[in-house]
């Protein structure tokens, strides 16, 4: 029994996500906008590592069947039709439409992890849903990785805390004793103690929400601290997100 965490798509260069479990998590914003977009009936959405890239990739799709989404700055990238909000993400807004997304931390995670089978998206909003399907793919393969988005490549508070109230979740206390968990997931498991059951204390506490509130948008940070508001789990394969029939 096996569970890693890493704290920035830097650390998994020399480690085998091929055909393995991993968890993605961008709390503040990517993943919590994604499952935001697929509960609202979005029919997909595409990760890009760029602005460019999304252009690109939005240009080979069905014209008038995407919507190009995205932020460098934490604000949306000019041009594109929506920025990173999970707010932004309504029934009316995304229901039926591919979003080509790209976002400073959260994509660049999530095509780190692109080898890795099933590739979940992992949010507070959708916190048990993932629970349940990661203890089962973690009871399947004997192993799980937990990739936190990071900000700009360096450590997360808030992506740290959810990784550790994963990681808890998924290997109960008595079951710890007999797993192998990497220093990122001790620590992880230590932030989650800290801060227990207090989600939106340990977000605020991080500097990503500070940015956020200061640029006015109080109301994501909100919308990303809503547990389990959602129960939908995103899954990455192929190039697409999608919620898997």
């Amino acid at each position: 029994m096996k569970l890693t965490v890493f704290f920035t798509p830097l650390g998994i260069g020399n480690q085998p996500l091929a055909g393995k479990p991993v968890l993605v998590i961008d709390v503040l914003r990517s993943t919590t906008s994604i499952v935001a977009a697929l509960s609202h009936g979005a029919r997909a959405v595409v990760p890009a590592a760029s602005g460019d890239d999304a252009l690109q990739l939005a240009q080979n799709l069905e014209r008038g069947s995407v919507l190009l989404a995205g932020e460098r700055g934490s604000l949306r990238i000019e041009g594109f039709a929506l920025g990173n909000s999970p707010l932004e993400m309504s029934c009316e807004t995304v229901a039926g439409k591919t979003i080509v997304m790209s976002t400073t931390n959260g994509t660049p995670a999530m095509l780190a992890a692109e080898s890795g089978n099933p590739v979940l998206i992992s949010a507070i909003t959708n916190f048990s849903a993932v629970v349940a399907r990661a203890r089962e793919e973690f009871e399947e393969h004997g192993e799980i990785t937990i990739l936190c988005s990071g900000r700009q490549s360096m450590f997360s508070l808030e992506d740290a805390y959810v990784a550790g109230r994963l990681a808890a979740e998924i290997i109960p206390g008595r079951e710890r004793r007999r797993a192998e968990l990497n220093d990122a997931a001790i620590a992880a498991l230590e932030l989650a103690r800290h801060y227990g059951d207090k989600w939106r204390r340990a977000v605020l506490s991080s500097a990503a929400a500070r940015d956020l509130k200061r640029l006015g948008f109080k109301k994501d940070i909100d919308a990303a601290t809503e547990v389990d508001s959602h129960t939908v789990v995103p899954v990455y394969s192929k190039r697409l997100i999608t919620i898997p029939d």
